[in-house]
């Protein structure tokens, strides 16, 4: 006999109470109630994936699962802030036993390692859906913002970019590259398994001007921070900080960290004087970061390479309605 949905949430998601004294009531009622310390702003983040648009239809259940929570965890590392609890949206074409278990053991895992609760959701019938809303704390204040780069700062990204593009063109078979083994499940894994920044971002509070995590690609992602902002910017495209398989493709290399989604990586202005503060919060997390360009104070994104304009008009990130 297949599980109600109220047995499939007690049997799967339904975790002992935490240590968390905020949580005023979980899982088992019509809503959550949690409480905001005092000095301390919510910050607030929802994101849907949908099978076959964002994961394969054969995705494995542990691999969906920690994404989803993931590219939420990214979202909090961007504003600066501290993961503190998560609802989830599940719904499922089937019950399948061995498919929740899996899914909720990964879920599970991700979440333990941040210090997350899961405090509430939803689980309904019909297409592979996966929703995630993740809520965190943060210094009232000190929230970054993609509105605050000025002229004359300095644009640094975090880790790599372009990795998990190159993985989902091995994925999809796209692209045929004599790699090691061991390479292409290193590719494979940034693609199904972000690395969200956390401590990166917290250690970005009071230091960066603006910060946004690059989720459609660099490209998209830089122009938000320009648009909210309003300012330009140059990028040095040699400066991007690539794997050597990228810088070895044929063509115009660049394509993949510039254009290619699901990176989550963090990029972020700072301004000249703050360089050595930055460089002092950098040696208390584990992220490398590289300084890729700089803001100016006319519109638009000019991208040189070794001095040498790149045209853009080909270039796009991901969209979602395109």
């Amino acid at each position: 006999m297949a599980l109600s949905e109220f047995e499939l949430i007690a049997r799967y998601f339904q975790c002992a109470p935490g240590h968390d004294a905020n949580i005023e009531l979980g899982i088992g009622d019509d809503a959550a109630v949690v409480n905001v310390p005092p000095g301390h702003s919510l910050v607030m983040s929802l994101d849907t994936l949908v099978s076959g648009i964002h994961f394969p239809e054969d995705s494995a259940a542990a691999d969906i699962a920690y994404k989803a929570l993931a590219v939420n965890l990214s979202d909090m590392a961007a504003m600066g802030a501290r993961p503190n609890w998560l609802l989830l949206g599940l719904t499922l074409p089937q019950v399948d036993e061995a498919w929740l278990g899996a899914f909720s053991r990964s879920l599970k895992g991700l979440a333990d390692e941040h210090g997350l609760a899961l405090i509430g959701g939803d689980t309904t019938h019909g297409p592979l859906t996966v929703t995630v809303q993740i809520n965190g704390l943060v210094p009232r204040g000190e929230a970054l913002r993609r509105s605050g780069a000025r002229p004359g700062e300095l644009i640094y990204v975090s880790g790599q970019l372009g990795d998990a593009g190159l993985g989902l063109k091995l994925e999809l078979q796209q692209l045929e590259l004599d790699l090691p083994l061991a390479r292409c499940d290193y590719f494979l894994r940034r693609l199904r398994r972000p690395t969200p920044r956390l401590a990166l971002g917290q250690a970005l509070r009071g230091v960066a001007g603006a910060a946004i995590d690059v989720s459609d690609g660099l490209l998209a992602d830089l122009g938000h921070i320009l648009d909210a902002s309003g300012v330009g910017a140059v990028v040095d495209v040699e400066r991007l900080p690539v794997a050597q398989e990228i810088m070895g493709l044929p063509d115009e290399w660049w394509r993949l960290p510039l254009c290619s989604g699901d990176d989550y990586e963090l990029c972020f202005t700072v301004p000249p004087e703050k360089g050595g503060l930055l460089e002092e919060r950098l040696k208390e997390v584990d992220c490398p970061c590289r300084c890729i360009g700089r803001i100016e104070s006319k519109n638009g994104l000019k991208l040189l390479h070794y001095g040498r304009e790149i045209e853009t008009e080909t270039l796009k990130g991901y969209l979602h309605f395109d």
